[in-house]
């Protein structure tokens, strides 16, 4: 089934030079279907190149999803033209009064920069407040993922030495869990950031758990014991060349950044890199938006309770019902 776009929005023309199924919003107004609602909250500075990584991945299910495009301030971007921001672009209020069936927040270039000190932190928390009430299930990638935690659970991350930056192998914590079906007992995703949390205080915490990790990036896989929030410390919509658009974007900046590990053939930032996520990156959103999304939301949105849908529904999720 295909993911539903604004009419226009450019990253149209690439998905469908993939063949991946996107559906115009005329288009899919002609369908008497209930789309899945997930509204993107997109903090990265190339909007436009972090909105077609994104719906490749919410496309490459059997439902259909109906995409709405949240930003955090309408000041222009030195990265994304102003005509897009304003053409495809919500602004808060906008959503406000609505409930969505998902929302996805990005990772966000702000490097060791403290949570406080982030000019638009108090509508960052705004937003994360009310996703509580009004959507289904939040997906937190990245930066998103440390300040999620933080927010939500006063867990505070550690500042890197070193940025962790490459692909690494990463293995299951936890088994029979829905997210985590099909996925291999030892699987690889990308990693990109300054800051990790620190896993035996999220192992530890009463209202999470840790679903993967790697001994060298850390927790990947966290999820509220709730199911409401999913938190993702790495970066499973990237594509291939993203580590190596940054790292050369970093060294022409004076950065002297480490060469992303496990990455490149023979580790030269000349060859080729490998890409090994794809497959698990993809599986990893088709489960989240199935199991704790799909299985989970009421079919009329007016009807979201502020209860946990996983505490109202969790045979439905265990069945595989709606």
């Amino acid at each position: 089934m295909p993911v539903r776009i604004p009419d226009n929005l450019p990253a149209a023309d690439v998905l469908e030079s993939e063949n991946i199924f996107v559906m115009s919003e005329s288009r899919a107004a002609m369908q008497d279907i209930r789309p899945m609602k997930v509204l993107i909250l997109n903090l990265m500075p190339n909007k436009i190149e972090t909105e077609t990584q994104l719906l490749r991945l919410l496309s490459n299910t059997p439902l259909q999803v109906d995409i709405d495009l949240l930003r955090i301030h309408d000041k222009e971007s030195k990265h994304t033209p102003l005509d897009h921001l304003n053409t495809f672009y919500r602004d808060f209020d906008e959503v406000r009064e609505r409930n969505f069936d998902g929302l996805i927040i990005t990772g966000a270039p702000l490097g060791k920069l403290d949570f406080e000190e982030v000019t638009y932190w108090d509508h960052i928390k705004e937003v994360i407040d009310w996703s509580q009430t009004h959507v289904t299930s939040v997906l937190f990638l990245c930066w998103a993922a440390h300040a999620g935690l933080f927010h939500l659970y006063g867990l505070k991350r550690e500042i890197l030495n070193n940025k962790c930056s490459g692909v690494f192998e990463h293995t299951r914590v936890k088994a029979h869990i829905p997210l985590l079906r099909g996925f291999d007992d030892v699987f690889y995703a990308p990693h990109s950031r300054y800051a990790q949390m620190n896993v035996a205080e999220l192992k530890a915490h009463p209202q999470l758990q840790v679903l993967a990790e790697s001994t060298e990036a850390g927790a990947y896989l966290v999820i509220s014991k709730d199911h409401r929030n999913l938190f993702v410390t790495g970066h499973p919509e990237y594509r291939k060349g993203t580590l190596r658009d940054e790292y050369f974007r970093d060294l022409a900046a004076g950065i002297a950044p480490q060469i992303p590990k496990n990455y490149f053939r023979n580790d030269d930032p000349n060859a080729e890199p490998v890409a090994r996520w794809f497959g698990h990156g993809n599986l990893l959103i088709s489960n989240w938006l199935n199991y704790y999304v799909y299985q989970l939301t009421p079919y009329d949105l007016s009807d979201l309770s502020a209860k946990t849908p996983w505490e109202q529904a969790n045979t439905k999720v265990l069945t595989g019902h709606r």
